[in-house]
């Protein structure tokens, strides 16, 4: 991930309605903001055996923890 790239300009982009994909201990999530304090943690890929929820709805203080270990950020691309 970018160095420059803070987690206010992530919250804004995700206020704004992106959705990212992110790689977080060996998985592929998907992470989209539901409502206020509201986000949706969505596991893409992983081993067949893993520890997280396939679908998890999280806080905006948990997504502050979880953002300095997010790897691979990258916007979903719709089609």
């Amino acid at each position: 991930m970018d160095k420059n790239y803070t987690f206010e300009m992530f919250w804004e982009d995700m206020k704004n309605g992106f959705q990212f994909y992110y790689n977080y201990k060996d998985c592929k999530f998907l992470i989209y903001k539901l409502n206020k304090n509201c986000y949706k943690k969505e596991l893409i890929e992983g081993p067949e055996k893993v520890p997280y929820q396939k679908n998890e709805i999280v806080t905006l203080k948990r997504v502050k923890e979880l953002f300095p270990d997010m790897e691979n950020l990258e916007y979903k691309v719709f089609e």
